[in-house]
């Protein structure tokens, strides 16, 4: 098929906005309604590179767990109010300790939104036991979205596929033929890193925002729901494209994203 039918153009319309929308840094920025640069100001000496460490660290627990244990299930809708819940209780107990509980708060929130992720995963007709398909869930980490200091043609979401794309294809065929992780595969590091690097500079949004003054419990929280949030619709916006991807050539659908992206000035 050449022309996407009216209805997946609609879906495909309803990608771009999700995919394409601000960065979480702006969303964080609405909602507190302070500039992050004052929370970056108030994080301790040295904190870049403690959190790369922690993402680093989360993401490799999240990538282990994705292997051993998404499996079918017979649930096929997704439970999102139910996991904005849970990573908002993480949320509070980060917001009331600080940064310190971060190292806690991190690999258990980044489980939790795994979770949601594979649930959105299936409910667009991805098998969740497929090796592409555990890959593509925590692929959505790198989704950060666009900020306003981006250049157009070296952001959004089809630059960060291709940024992906090598590591994306020997995480994939590793898992597909081990199935298991026994041991560290330089394929598998390579993956974690390059997504480590972007979802580690939205870790790094959401620790400034909850190193301001007063954010506390009830703040935490909510950033935490909003994390969630974004990452939640970025997991919808990219399996509606690879499925559509599935149904028509992928060049077709890569290029209708870019005009309704013009279309939408987003």
């Amino acid at each position: 098929m050449n022309e996407l039918t009216e209805e997946d153009l609609r879906e495909l319309e309803i990608a771009v906005k999700l995919l394409e929308s601000p960065g979480i840094a702006a969303k964080i920025t609405s909602v507190i309604g302070t500039p992050l640069e004052k929370g970056y100001e108030l994080l301790p000496h040295g904190w870049q590179t403690v959190i790369h460490n922690m993402t680093l660290a989360s993401l490799n627990s999240t990538l282990k767990l994705a292997i051993l244990t998404m499996r079918e299930s017979e649930i096929k809708t997704a439970q999102n109010g139910l996991h904005k819940f849970a990573v908002g209780l993480t949320g509070a107990i980060g917001g009331f300790f600080g940064l310190p509980a971060l190292a806690i708060e991190l690999p258990t929130s980044t489980t939790i939104m795994l979770r949601s992720i594979m649930d959105i995963a299936r409910e667009h007709g991805e098998k969740i036991s497929d090796a592409q398909t555990k890959i593509a869930c925590l692929e959505v980490f790198a989704f950060g979205g666009k900020s306003e200091s981006d250049d157009a043609a070296e952001s959004g979401y089809f630059a960060t596929r291709a940024f992906l794309a090598k590591s994306v294809s020997e995480a994939t065929a590793y898992i597909a033929q081990k199935g298991t992780m026994k041991e560290v595969a330089p394929s598998l590091i390579r993956f974690t890193v390059k997504v480590a690097q972007r979802f580690g500079l939205a870790i790094s949004q959401k620790a400034a925002a909850q190193a301001i003054p007063l954010i506390g419990a009830a703040g935490g929280s909510m950033i935490n729901v909003l994390f969630i949030k974004h990452f939640q619709d970025m997991a919808k916006g990219h399996f509606i494209v690879r499925k559509l991807e599935k149904k028509y050539n992928s060049q077709i659908v890569q290029d209708k994203y870019v005009m309704l992206k013009k279309q939408f000035s987003v």
